[in-house]
């Protein structure tokens, strides 16, 4: 555990940690009418018809055994990582899950539609209850790197363990159909699924099928489960992470429809993760009952024997596992710096070849706005915001400076003097809600045509009224590249009225191929800069600086 400072105690360690899963009844009830028919199904045939006749696998001989065989070192090691990445996985993804503890079916993430939610919380209707309010804290023991408004760190992991996960997946896949070994989890026959249902109802009524030797092959339905976790959840949960990219979604809309909306995709995610865990549980049971030594054995030391060896190396394996969970919440409290750095100095290159390349192109209609849309962030404190909201923000002056040619400061009404346009987009917050809403505001093209920035000028930094989550003015930067791009707005309408003030009065950027906090609220000047290094902690906005968040949020 982390001996916290007051300030970060006041954030990391709140005094309501309840925790409470809450599932929809309807939900609820319909999962639990399918598994119970299921397995009632199985029932009904035993009763009337008895066991259904289970084959003699001719694997257990293993003399006149001529198909695949064993496991290879590639299985034995592609076994050990993929656990290792999977289960940081889900610890991070833990982390992330619960600084928004809800999910949808929805894209508008109205309060009281989620489906299921891990928190004993409603969204109160009294008051301002935003996001950030609604995050709720987990234990370190459970997710990395826990405790609440993590998320940042929490993300670095994810994204570090998801290469592992994916190149650990490339070099299985490429050799198992390189070799003979892709026979022993692919089915050949639709016959596999009889099979695999009469091995089912020997499971459900209670009476274990002919076990074969797994060194040699499956029974089917082991197969199945097997050719489903590789080519099944892996592929999705590579597929709706991709799908939750507001660069990828604003891009290519039709994409997250595919899953049936960008908030289906993150429950999919999720239910995803809970098949793993389910498969994972199945696993290790049937492992034990049918044979812990020599399974072991199998994966470990790849022989089949009953010796004890590949048990204690096994123990070690998993023991290895837990350890990284020690080092990485050590690394994640002692030097997220270097963590924060590692991440971006692989994925930043990538992301500007790739995902920074799509241009936003989205297009919603009036219809598809959200009738609820989650308030964020810290509004402003400050005097002299409070005086211009009073006033209608009629005095205020945007001041652009900086490494431009013609420095200005504009009024409201200068602004909209350059030109409005509208345009209905979807947000994508980091903490995993999304909205639709129609903006309004000036190109940030027209501002950037009207100053002239100077050659060296290559950044462009948004200063707030707002405050950070640790205190300081909020502010951010963007690439002179991105807010060229069609759709990135200084927003001062939304839903064809004047901006409230709840949601970045008097100005806030819309900036539609990255992530929420990237898009600045309540902004009060604009600076053309060389470098984000030379503001804050160098990293490129108050979240990057405190909270360790990506510079570029492409997904």
């Amino acid at each position: 555990m982390i001996p916290f400072d007051a300030a970060h105690q006041a954030v990391h360690y709140p005094p309501d940690r309840r925790f409470r899963i809450w599932i929809r009844p309807s939900i609820l009830i319909g999962a639990g009418i399918a598994i119970l028919a299921v397995i009632a199904a199985a029932w009904i045939e035993f009763a009337l018809a008895g066991l259904p006749h289970v084959p003699a696998v001719p694997q257990i001989y293993p003399n006149n055994f001529a198909g695949p065989h064993g496991f290879p070192v590639w299985v034995r090691y592609c076994h050990f990582f993929n656990f290792l990445f999977v289960m940081m996985l889900i610890r991070s993804g833990l982390s992330i899950l619960v600084d928004h503890p809800r999910l949808y079916f929805n894209d508008g993430c109205t309060p009281g539609s989620e489906w299921i939610r891990f928190t004993p919380l409603k969204v109160p209707r009294d008051r301002i209850w935003t996001a950030k309010d609604d995050a709720r804290y987990i234990s370190p023991l459970v997710g990395t790197p826990g405790y609440r408004h993590t998320i940042g760190i929490a993300r670095v992991w994810h994204f570090i363990d998801v290469h592992g996960f994916i190149i650990t997946g490339i070099i299985f896949i490429a050799m198992l159909f390189d070799t003979e070994q892709w026979r022993r989890i692919v089915p050949t026959s639709p016959l596999v699924l009889l099979q695999a249902w009469n091995t089912w109802v020997h499971y459900a009524t209670f009476h274990l099928p002919p076990e074969p030797n797994g060194f040699y092959g499956y029974n089917a339905l082991q197969q199945i489960a097997y050719f489903t976790v590789v080519f099944v959840f892996g592929v999705l949960a590579i597929a709706t992470g991709i799908a939750m990219s507001p660069a990828v979604v604003n891009r290519f809309p039709w994409y997250a429809r595919i899953f049936g909306g960008r908030q289906s995709a993150r429950s999919i995610h999720f239910l995803t993760m809970l098949s793993f865990l389910a498969f994972l549980i199945v696993h290790v049971t049937l492992i034990v009952m049918t044979g812990f030594a020599r399974n072991m054995n199998h994966i470990v030391m790849g022989t089949d024997d009953q010796r004890p060896i590949g048990m204690y190396l096994g123990f070690v394996g998993i023991a290895v596992v837990i350890l990284s969970w020690v080092v990485a919440h050590y690394i994640s409290w002692y030097h997220p710096r270097g963590l924060q750095h590692a991440l971006k100095s692989v994925t930043y290159p990538m992301q500007l070849l790739t995902l920074n390349r799509l241009t936003p192109q989205q297009k919603y209609s009036e219809q598809q706005i959200s009738p609820y849309f989650w308030p964020n962030g810290k509004m402003p404190v400050r005097d002299d915001w409070k005086r211009l909201a009073e006033s209608g923000f009629e005095g205020f002056r945007l001041k652009v400076a900086g490494l431009v040619e013609r420095p200005v400061e504009l009024s409201l009404a200068d602004l909209e003097r350059l030109g409005m346009t509208e345009h209905i987009t979807m947000h994508h917050c980091i903490q995993g809600w999304s909205g639709i809403a129609k903006w309004g505001g000036i190109p940030m093209e027209s501002i950037i045509e009207l100053v002239r920035p100077k050659p060296e000028a290559k950044v462009v930094a948004f200063f707030s009224f707002g405050e950070a989550l640790y205190g300081g003015h909020y502010y951010d930067t963007q690439s002179l590249e991105n807010v060229r791009k069609p759709q990135c707005l200084l927003a001062s309408r939304m839903n064809g009225q004047r901006l409230p003030e709840v949601y970045g009065a008097p100005l806030r950027l819309r900036v539609e191929n990255q992530l929420g906090y990237k898009m600045v609220k309540w902004i009060e000047r604009i600076e053309f800069i060389e470098s984000e290094k030379s503001l804050g902690k160098g990293e490129g906005g108050k979240n990057e600086d405190d909270e360790y968040f990506d510079l570029l949020p492409n997904i």
